[in-house]
């Protein structure tokens, strides 16, 4: 009889602590309810289906892992979850490796949550099961942002991974008539609208995304902002090829970021770089169809931007619209450089190589002379086939900018069908071939461009974000290692050969004279009909 009589004693001591660990859980919710940005409506369905019933949630194991469940969510894709995911949240945030368990059969449905950190380190979100939004623009919370979904912000040392899906529900929100709309007649372009980003991690470091899908967002995917030390491996992302706006992954003033073995299929880039980027390696992705793995893009409203040591490697782009590309709008400023793309295998892909200094989404863009340099970008390993449609090569680069020391070595690219080959498409870009291609190239111009104006030229350095046309660069002599006549109000990038031995080298020179190609400059004090600067050397 000792077994039985111990039973009660046994049933007691569960429920006590099944008690202690929700009103732990609520306590701490009420305690840091302000942690979260949320607000929503109530379900639209008042008596939700029955299912049979699931064994009971683990409260927490031995190794700290808390089920949703445990604090109330539902799971059947139809009840508001949101208040139990994020009190669950709070409990494993505050838990050394703790382990957040969304588990695997169930689909719960979350409002627009930011989950804030600082978290203890080791945190797992471990999304074996299903997360979904309210489904469209009419159900989403009329008092909250449009812009994201599911946010994790200040959140370092942590993993979101498993394989489990998250679902934008986005197909209502592309339908949206002031959505851009792509036909068999080309693009017809609208004026954008707030749609909202599936994930997005802000100042946030040290982050692992690996092994989860997510499908059909309803813009951005993925998207990573004021983020270092970033590891996405092995994600699956699915979205139509006409849904508009739908990045895969797009990063902003993020560095160090690699993106390894991964498929990505959608209605845009695969992959976008925006400003603010350096030290990213991007490795054996499959991509298309989609936009492609663009750089860019940048200089949007005469902004400044910055992208530097991007690495594209073992990967394959397929019935896309491009392939590797960068793509900067005019009027901007900064610098892309020190960009490798190596390794490349393209099907059916119209535009496999392209740089394109003159991006827009509208047929009445202005013209500027100012532009974000493009310079050191080398394409090695590049072969398949293209659409014959476009060249297989595009460089459509500044006249006042030129693109430099652009190398091409090893390119092969034949028409996908037929036997015309289109020849390779250059404007003002200067470059080498290392090895003869295919098609041939005989349109880069040789060495380097004259002088060109120190403004024009842009300046970026490790480390530097986006900034707009007021920042002030650090002096220029903690990074060029000299002291020009200009002073620390010089915004030169990179020192090209004649340019550095003309200020850094030639003691003996006095004065030397940068000529002026438009009047929208205010580098140093002259006037705007002067077409010409003479800066003395000290």
């Amino acid at each position: 009889m000792a077994p039985f009589s111990s039973l009660p004693m046994f049933a007691c001591t569960f429920y006590l602590v099944l008690s202690l660990r929700i009103f732990q859980g609520i306590a701490r919710y009420h305690h840091h309810h302000n942690r979260h940005s949320h607000s929503h409506r109530g379900s639209q369905i008042s008596t939700p289906p029955s299912y049979p019933p699931s064994p009971p949630p683990e409260i927490c194991c031995n190794n700290g892992t808390f089920d949703v469940r445990m604090l109330g969510a539902v799971g059947d894709g139809i009840t508001d979850d949101t208040e139990a995911f994020k009190t669950t949240w709070d409990i494993t945030c505050g838990t050394h490796s703790g382990v957040l368990l969304v588990p695997y059969g169930y689909t719960f449905m979350i409002q627009p949550t930011i989950f804030t950190g600082p978290c203890k380190n080791g945190f797992v979100f471990q999304l074996n099961g299903t997360l979904t939004p309210p489904d469209g623009p009419d159900l989403w919370p009329a008092n909250n942002s449009r812009r994201q979904w599911l946010v994790f912000y200040r959140v370092d040392e942590m993993s979101l991974q498993g394989g489990g899906l998250i679902d934008g529900r986005g197909a209502q929100w592309w339908a949206l008539p002031c959505k851009p709309h792509k036909g068999a007649n080309g693009t017809i372009i609208r004026e954008p609208c707030d749609s909202p980003i599936a994930i997005r991690f802000f100042m946030s470091n040290n982050l692992t995304v690996q092994g989860i899908k997510m499908m059909n967002s309803p813009q951005f995917h993925l998207r990573f902002d004021n983020c270092k030390n970033v590891h996405i491996e092995s994600i699956h992302i699915s979205a139509p090829a006409l849904s508009p706006n739908t990045d895969g992954i797009h990063i902003e003033n993020t560095n160090n970021v690699g993106i390894y073995n991964s498929v990505i299929s959608n209605g845009d880039d695969c992959v976008s770089i925006g400003s603010g980027c350096y030290d990213v390696d991007i490795r054996n992705v499959t991509c298309g169809p989609g936009h492609g793995i663009s750089i860019g893009s940048l200089g949007n409203h005469k902004s400044r931007a910055c992208a530097s040591n991007i690495t594209v490697r073992d990967s394959v782009i397929k019935n896309s619209d491009n392939g590797v590309r960068i793509k900067t709008w005019q009027g901007g400023s900064g610098a892309v450089s020190g960009v490798t793309f190596d390794n490349i295998h393209m099907e059916n892909v119209r535009n496999p190589i392209i740089i394109d200094q003159f991006y827009c989404l509208a047929k009445d863009c202005a013209n500027h002379t100012s532009a974000v340099r493009v310079s050191n970008v080398q394409y090695s390993g590049i072969k398949g086939t293209y659409d014959i449609r476009s060249p297989a090569m595009h460089f459509a680069c500044s006249d006042s900018i030129p693109c430099t020391n652009i190398t091409l070595s090893d390119i092969e690219l034949l028409p996908d069908k037929g036997d015309v080959m289109l020849d390779p498409f250059c404007w003002s870009v200067y470059g080498e071939l290392h090895t003869l291609t295919i098609p041939p190239v005989s349109c880069l111009l040789q060495g380097l461009p004259g002088l060109l104006l120190e403004t024009q030229l842009g300046y970026c350095w490790p480390g530097l974000k986006s900034r707009n046309s007021h920042s002030h660069p650090p002096p220029l002599s903690t990074r060029a290692g000299c002291h020009p006549p200009c002073g620390p109000h010089c915004l030169v990038q990179e020192w090209g050969g004649a340019l550095y031995n003309l200020i850094c080298k030639k003691s003996s020179l006095t004065k030397f004279t940068f000529f002026k190609e438009n009047n929208n400059l205010n580098p140093i004090n002259f006037s705007r009909n002067t077409h010409k600067i003479q800066l003395l050397r000290k």
